[in-house]
């Protein structure tokens, strides 16, 4: 491959290096003045133009500087490229052309070879670290890291969402160049990296855009995590759209995660800035877009978005792997072996029905036209596990074969597996939900939580104070993903490797252009689902999550994959065993499974 190039994406905002000069732009409509203060340097006022202020210094790269509003007050960079100490200080001014990436020409894999894995950097030992684990997690057949948001946010502790400047990354995990050092890494190995990116909202602390661009935000509506983003705004749409260009032009990450972009106030936006993406990209190059929406839209994945995380798929797969059957989970309680029949052979199990838990709302839209590889399959993830008062993972929630039957069943499917990071070796560790804020935010969170939980009949006995506390360092600490030991750990490790390698061989080459040949309920917790592959071959899995054995039809095709020696004798008589999961692949015939 080819070396030494640098690449940089023009923006509209914030801080433009050229060389020993360096241009500086803010949208800020709602200020009377602005000056740009240098450290050692008097304040330049800024020229104003429609909203617009700018102006031009005599310094270069590495250089601090802030934006002074008429009040005195010094706001950083709200299109910040990196920050010399935390949210609340001075911005850095960078030139991405000192940056000569190794594997300039890397143009990314295919869609139908991505499989993910979530990670927080922060608990993996930054960026470094992340790049350090690279070579085990392509021995394991991951082709795709995702980094959960890297967005600068206060503290040195955080999951990310509450982030405040969407351009630079956090220093808590390392430098700009770290980053970029990490994902050359990943492309050297052939392997991608993906990026959460967080539009929806800004965190609680260190946001100054309300200060001197009101009309950044909606006052009519609100999110559930605070002011609401006016995506009516052309400007506002500017800065989200340029600031997914430069994290894949820039940066080079080969795709992007969408979060909860159900409460993005204009959904057009979204259409509009995949659109973009696609007519920017360099020709030739792979680029994924992957959004999170409650709303199961179908029309965004009809369109320039690869795929959505298959909430649907998760939430049933819970119910059958624990029973629990509270808050969202009430929507799968009823007939869950057929739901998730329908969620693998349509996508989205509710497409235009009644949510129960959203007191009959309506939710979805038809999903059947849709290519099995537009939805993300997960066991696990960051939200599923974290946003549980005590962050328990599914190896402490589910039976073990339960649990291995399931993962047979996400991994050999020709939707896009997901990994949560220590899922690999069975780790039992908790995920927390932290936090690094000041001591006030940090006690409203703390409260927060606990009023949140206060009603949950686990907390009778304990009492609320039993939560972990988001802001402890030692709730950082405990959330490390380890196995519970070295022995259990290296047999798990070893069966998500087998699995993926049978994926690579048997799934891979037919995921394109695979469709759907239906899939049904066998009995309370199994079903039975059929795939035409791409490549004219029959993909059919049988997977009993339940207690007891049940029934099943004789499944055509070269069994591949069985959970034990047995099971394969046993469904040639007609009965799936408990707790076991067989695929097979042949020739395709359009029969029914």
């Amino acid at each position: 491959m080819s070396t030494g190039q640098s690449f940089a994406y023009p923006l509209s905002f914030g801080a433009t290096s050229e060389g020993s000069r360096t241009r500086f732009a803010l949208w800020a409509p709602g200020a009377d003045a602005v000056d740009l203060v240098i450290d050692g340097m008097p304040p330049i006022p800024m020229a104003p133009a429609e909203g617009w202020w700018s102006c031009e210094a005599a310094v270069g790269a590495d250089t601090a500087y802030r934006f002074r509003l008429p009040d005195g007050t010094s706001v950083p960079d709200p299109a910040s490229r990196a920050q010399r100490d935390d949210v609340h200080g001075p911005s850095v001014v960078i030139d991405p052309r000192d940056y000569r990436w190794q594997q300039a020409d890397w143009l990314g894999r295919p869609w139908e070879e991505v499989v993910l894995y979530e990670l927080h950097p922060g608990l993996l030992g930054g960026y470094a670290g992340v790049a350090a684990q690279l070579p085990k997690l392509k021995a394991l057949g991951i082709t795709a890291v995702e980094l959960m948001p890297i967005a600068d946010c206060p503290g040195r502790r955080n999951w990310g969402y509450d982030g405040v400047l969407p351009f630079a990354p956090n220093l808590a995990y390392g430098t700009p160049d770290d980053l970029k050092r990490l994902i050359d890494r990943a492309h050297a190995l052939e392997m991608m990296v993906f990026l959460d990116v967080v539009y929806n909202h800004f965190g609680p602390d260190g946001n100054y855009l309300a200060s001197y661009a009101p009309q950044f935000f909606r006052e009519d509506i609100a999110t559930p995590w605070g002011a609401a983003i006016d995506f009516r705004r052309p400007e506002v749409r500017r800065y989200f759209t340029e600031n997914v260009l430069y994290w894949l032009m820039e940066y080079r990450f080969d795709g992007l995660r969408f979060d909860a972009a159900h409460a993005i106030t204009e959904p057009d936006w979204l259409d509009e800035m995949a659109a973009t993406v696609r007519r920017t990209v360099e020709p030739g190059r792979h680029v994924h877009l992957v959004l999170e929406h409650d709303g199961n839209i179908a029309s965004h994945l009809a369109g320039d978005f690869d795929a959505q995380w298959n909430d649907d798929a998760h939430h049933v797969m819970h119910v059958l792997l624990t029973g629990e059957t509270g808050g969202y989970y009430a929507d799968y309680a009823d007939a869950p072996a057929s739901k998730l029949a329908r969620a693998l052979s349509e996508g989205f199990i509710y497409q235009g029905e009644p949510s129960p838990h959203r007191a009959g709302e309506k939710r979805g839209t038809p999903s059947g036209m849709l290519p099995p590889s537009a939805f993300v399959f997960f066991l696990q993830n960051h939200d599923q596990i974290g946003n549980r008062a005590f962050g328990e993972r599914l190896t402490t929630l589910a039976d073990p074969g339960a649990l291995k039957a399931a993962v047979a069943l996400q991994l050999l499917t020709p939707q896009i597996p997901l990994i949560f990071m220590g899922e690999e070796y069975g780790s039992e560790t908790p995920f927390f939900f932290f936090t690094d804020h000041n001591p006030e935010l940090a006690k409203a969170v703390r409260e927060g939580r606990r009023r949140e939980f206060a009603a949950f009949a686990a907390f009778n006995d304990v009492g609320v104070e039993a939560l972990p506390d988001p802001n402890a360092v030692d709730t950082f600490e405990r959330s490390r993903p380890v196995a519970p030991d070295a022995a259990h750990g290296e047999a798990m490790f070893a069966y998500y490797r087998n699995l993926l390698d049978l994926r690579r061989q048997h799934i891979v080459p037919g995921i394109r252009a695979a469709q759907s040949m239906g899939a049904q309920a066998l009995g309370d917790a199994a079903v039975m689902a059929s795939w035409r592959l791409g490549n004219g071959r029959r993909l059919t899995i049988a997977c009993n999550l339940g207690a007891d054995a049940v029934s099943v039809a004789p499944v055509a095709g070269d069994v591949i994959f069985a959970s034990d020696p047995d099971v394969k004798a046993e469904v040639a008589a007609g009965r799936l065993p408990p707790r076991a999961t067989i695929a097979t692949c042949g020739p395709a015939e359009g029969t029914e499974p």
